[in-house]
């Protein structure tokens, strides 16, 4: 059976973008009417090794039957669990631009039971316009905003001059988790969680292997 007291801590960090890989995936098995599905064939449709998957999915528990393979509604409901994922998260954007609009208009975001329930700007031009999230409120309001109301990820997308700026804001209001955008390295009080997405890194990274 799944262990429900798992501790996170024994859980090494890149085994968790790997489970999101295996959710995602089994969701579309799932669509395709297949019930049950093996490790190796798992393996296949993400591109990794079976005993990597036997290996992530151990952290948990056991999921599977031997010579059978996994029940595919049950391990989606058991790794959404291993992933906070069978609850709502609610998530505020804090900067309008095209990266915020895009993520703000992404519906995928509500699928997986992450709620936009606020989006931010300074500019004056951009505030009470709809750019996917409802009207966009000034972050003057942003302090405000976050006493009111749970908000549980905030998502910073603002120019890199002011990023860590924001960051610090809504840490101190108490915001527990942020994930960063902006070209900077930033840095978060504990015990707020911080992480980085760098587009610019990873377009690099493509550029490397592109350029033989």
């Amino acid at each position: 059976m799944p262990q429900s007291n798992h501790r996170k801590s024994s859980v090494p960090a890149a085994t968790v973008p790997r489970l999101s890989q295996y959710l995602r995936k089994l969701q579309e098995i799932q669509n395709r009417g297949t019930t049950t599905v093996s490790s190796r064939q798992l393996a296949g449709e993400v591109g990794t090794n079976p005993a990597q998957i036997r290996k992530d999915l151990s952290y948990f528990g056991e999921f599977g039957i031997r010579g059978v393979g996994y029940d595919v509604d049950r391990l989606i409901t058991e790794l959404r669990k291993c992933l906070g994922l069978d609850h709502s998260w609610n998530v505020i954007i804090i900067g309008s631009g095209k990266l915020g609009t895009a993520l703000a208009r992404y519906r995928g975001f509500q699928k997986q039971g992450f709620n936009l329930i606020g989006m931010f700007d300074s500019s004056r031009k951009v505030v009470g316009k709809n750019r996917g999230g409802g009207p966009v409120m000034s972050t003057e309001k942003l302090e405000p905003f976050i006493e009111k109301n749970r908000v549980d990820i905030a998502i910073i997308t603002t120019p890199a001059a002011v990023a860590q700026m924001i960051i610090d804001r809504v840490v101190g209001a108490g915001v527990p988790s942020v994930l960063n955008f902006a070209p900077i390295r930033a840095h978060a009080d504990k015990p707020a969680i911080l992480r980085q997405v760098d587009l610019s890194t990873e377009l690099m990274t493509l550029s490397f292997y592109l350029d033989d």
